[in-house]
C-alpha cells in the first residue's frame, strides 16, 4: 500500500482515454474552425455581390409585389356563365386573398446580374 499501486484507473486505459480525448477535441476544433471560415467567406462573397448588383426590378428588393389578377383588391368579379346575369365577387385564386404575390424564396434579396455570354 505504501508503493501507491492501489486502486484507480489502469495506466494503459489512461493513455487510451487521453488519446481519445485529444482526437475528439481536435476534430471539434477543426469543425469549428471550418465552420467559421466558411461563414466568413460566405459573408465576403455576399457583400461583394450586393456591392455590384442592382436590386430586383420586379419587387424593388421587398420580396413581394401586388397581385396582377386582382390588382391588390383580394377579390375578383367572376361568373361561370358566358353571358352572366349576376357577377359574384370571389376570392382571388392567384394570391389567395393576400393581395400580394411572393417573389419566391428570394425574400427580396434576388439581385439582377448582367451576364456576358461568350460565343465561341
Amino acid at each position: 500500500m505504501a508503493s501507491g499501486g492501489g486502486g484507480g484507473v489502469p495506466h494503459p486505459l489512461r493513455k487510451v482515454a487521453s488519446a481519445a480525448a485529444i482526437l475528439v477535441g481536435g476534430a471539434l476544433t477543426l469543425s469549428l474552425a471550418t465552420s467559421a471560415t466558411i461563414r466568413t467567406l460566405q459573408a465576403i462573397v455576399d457583400a461583394k455581390q450586393k456591392k455590384f448588383a442592382l436590386a430586383c426590378g420586379v419587387c424593388k428588393g421587398k420580396g413581394f409585389y401586388i397581385c396582377k389578377l386582382c390588382k391588390g383588391k383580394s377579390t375578383i368579379h367572376w361568373s361561370p356563365l358566358y353571358d352572366p346575369l349576376v357577377i359574384n365577387p370571389c376570392l382571388c385564386p392567384t394570391c389567395d386573398g393576400n393581395r400580394f404575390m411572393d417573389e419566391g424564396s428570394s425574400g427580396g434579396a434576388r439581385l439582377e446580374f448582367v451576364e456576358l455570354i461568350y460565343v465561341l
